[in-house]
């Protein structure tokens, strides 16, 4: 294969692995954060304390999370077919990491709330504030550094997961890394794909990790 043939395979590569990480990221936060702020305020001496709920929720987002990846694949794919119509391809595959991923995502924004200050919310609820106003104009800003740097873990981690589109059919850097570079023995394609992914995960942890420095009152330039 020429380099003429290859690199537009590396950057059909690039904009395949980028939608299947941002579109399963954005998805995940939609379905995750949510899930976080109930496991947040249903807990013992929160906001609005629901032990069934949370106990529900939390046995819920465990096993989820318990669950390796390629077994959950594999296991949802009924659930693929029934949301984009197959169980192979790109849409299926966000389908299978949004899954992955929102547990992770709930017990992520549920930590970062759990670092604010108590001393804040019994000020806000002082004041009068509702529960949505605490959660809203209290929590989540006071929260932001640590809900900015797990998104950056979490699209990270979530980047780290396609290469297995492969085994769906799908596209992507890390398809290419296997379907040329494995099993057709072209080493040049497998280092420039693998290289390619570090490059993005790099990218996105630095840049996300600098908007999170930049928002953090804690810290003093």
């Amino acid at each position: 294969m020429t380099w003429e043939q290859i690199f537009p395979l590396l950057g059909q590569g690039v904009i395949d692995t980028l939608v299947v990480t941002l579109v399963s990221t954005l998805i995940a936060y939609l379905i995750g954060a949510p899930i976080g702020v109930i496991l947040y305020g249903t807990a013992k001496g929160s906001l609005f304390p629901n032990k069934p709920v949370n106990a529900v929720l939390g046995v819920i987002v465990n096993v989820l999370r318990s669950i390796p990846f390629i077994i959950l694949l594999v296991l949802t794919q009924p659930v693929a077919k029934a949301i984009v119509g197959t169980k192979l391809g790109n849409q299926a595959f966000i389908v299978y990491l949004v899954i992955a991923a929102a547990p992770f995502v709930a017990r992520m924004i549920e930590s970062s709330l759990r670092e604010v200050d108590g001393g804040v919310i019994e000020a806000a609820q002082a004041m009068g504030s509702s529960n949505m106003q605490i959660i809203l104009k209290v929590l989540i800003p006071e929260a932001k550094p640590s809900l900015l740097v797990g998104s950056a873990i979490a699209v990270t981690t979530i980047l780290g997961y396609t290469p297995m589109t492969y085994l769906v059919s799908g596209g992507g850097l890390g398809q290419l890394a296997i379907q040329y570079g494995l099993y057709r023995s072209q080493e040049e394609i497998m280092y420039l794909s693998s290289l390619l992914l570090i490059v993005l995960v790099q990218i996105m942890q630095e840049t996300i990790s600098a908007v999170a420095k930049r928002t953090d009152k804690r810290i003093r330039n």
